[in-house]
């Protein structure tokens, strides 16, 4: 059922970024009088799984998901279809437009891959507002638990007072700002640190096989004791753990920090249980552990047992558009940096470059609206960067050659185009052969 709930959010979220940014190209194609031949959800390799032609255009849904495209006749695309460039320039055709025409038609698929972000976050601002942790109300410091991040001299306890040079104001952002960072400011019991990140911090991390750098230090919740632990009798869901062998317990890095003083012993604790507190004795394996699944408690309720202040604040219509706008761009700006990380090759970060199986895993296994949009919006962004980069056979490649044509006055010859769309094509398939490969890598090693 996760499994499924998953897969009908990947599809239905690549199925608007594919329809949308598709539009983008058929509408000003219409507007300019070019005909388009076909619009297609998905690759109709061989065969298509729907089809109707309405007018001169073939509307279709393919059964390869991996994209979609329209196809613009008189038009040198993915298709390599030249056989429709022998004959003379057509009225109708997209060679026979004027090159801003033409510029227009290519720039409209990111276009609207820009404008649907910029709107989602707008709507996201409007019915979700804000809600976040002052990055300076985390009193008692930040959790390290990514061994990465320790060699490198990061504590639980310190305090994010700088992320190159700028002040982080929401705890929210401290990972994102962390992973592409150049030198961090620690405070450390009132004591400036500075740490230098090194170039290959993204390839160390991922060899780590940690995801986050940082967490909030949080309660020591019980999510679920399976009946197989030692403490099935002992413990319940919803408990929280707040003295361990006499110590007071606030944060669960404090608790685990005894349990590896008790492996393979009996420890006594007292919980609070439905506002009640509670001696237990609980047993510790001999890797230091509980066997149980902790839980991750909501925002309101670490408000409410003291331990963080949460900042919360709506927006009305028109409040939420400069909001939204300002979201919009920084999450723009920061996947340009990602992008710059991946092709510079001594960070490493190529190596965590992903494909299908990436985008997939992002997604919830259980359904939710907010992240759903938060996701789409994101990878709305990705997709309008990437169609950007300049590299034939993508839209960016396209808007290469048409400038060079308004600023020479010389439009490269038709057989130019298909060689250089033949090697964009190859050069974008050897991409998304290396991305989806990495997927299966990491599957196949557990990484």
């Amino acid at each position: 059922m996760e499994f499924a709930i998953k897969l009908s959010q990947f599809l239905l979220s690549l199925s608007i970024l594919i329809v949308l940014h598709e539009l983008g190209h058929f509408i000003p194609s219409k507007l300019f009088k070019t005909r388009v031949e076909k619009f297609y959800l998905f690759f109709d390799v061989k065969f298509s799984l729907l089809k109707k032609k309405i007018g001169e255009t073939e509307y279709g849904i393919g059964w390869l998901p991996l994209g979609g495209y329209v196809k613009i006749a008189g038009m040198i695309d993915e298709s390599m279809d030249t056989d429709q460039m022998q004959g003379e320039p057509q009225p109708w055709e997209f060679r026979s437009k004027p090159a801003w025409q033409r510029l227009i038609i290519m720039l409209g698929g990111v276009t609207v891959n820009f404008i649907l972000a910029f709107i989602i976050y707008i709507g996201m601002t409007f019915f979700y507002g804000e809600q976040y942790i002052a990055n300076e109300n985390v009193k008692d410091g930040i959790w390290v638990n990514n061994p990465t991040v320790e060699k490198l001299g990061f504590k639980t306890g310190d305090k994010i007072a700088s992320i190159d040079g700028i002040k982080v104001v929401k705890f929210e952002d401290v990972n994102k700002e962390l992973f592409l960072a150049k030198e961090v400011v620690l405070n450390r019991a009132g004591e400036e640190i500075k740490i230098k990140l090194p170039v290959n911090f993204i390839d160390q991390l991922m060899k780590s096989q940690r995801g986050t750098l940082v967490n909030l230090r949080l309660p020591f919740v019980i999510g679920a004791v399976p009946s197989e632990s030692p403490n099935k009798n002992v413990l319940k869901p919803k408990d929280i753990i707040i003295s361990c062998n006499g110590q007071k317990i606030t944060y669960a890095d404090e608790a685990i920090a005894i349990f590896q003083n008790f492996k393979g012993k009996t420890i006594p604790a007292i919980v609070k249980r439905d506002g009640q507190e509670v001696a237990v004795t609980l047993t510790v394996n001999k890797d230091g552990k509980l066997y149980l699944q902790q839980a991750i408690l909501p925002y309101d309720n670490l408000e409410k047992l003291g331990l963080y202040k949460i900042n919360k604040q709506e927006f009305g219509f028109f409040e939420s558009i400069p909001v939204g706008l300002s979201r919009g761009v920084d999450e723009l700006a920061s996947y340009g940096k990602q992008l710059k990380a991946i092709f510079t090759p001594s960070t490493g970060a190529y190596k965590g470059v992903g494909g299908f199986g990436a985008i997939f895993s992002v997604f919830p296994s259980t359904w939710s609206w907010f992240a759903f949009w938060n996701i789409t919006a994101l990878l709305s962004i990705m997709l309008g960067v990437m169609n950007l980069l300049p590299i034939p056979a993508l839209d960016g490649g396209h808007v290469m050659f048409l400038l060079y044509e308004m600023i020479s006055g010389k439009k490269p010859s038709d057989k130019f185009l298909e060689r250089a769309q033949m090697v964009g094509f190859i050069l974008l398939i050897t991409l998304v052969l290396f991305a989806n490969g990495n997927d299966i890598y990491k599957a196949i090693v557990g990484k």
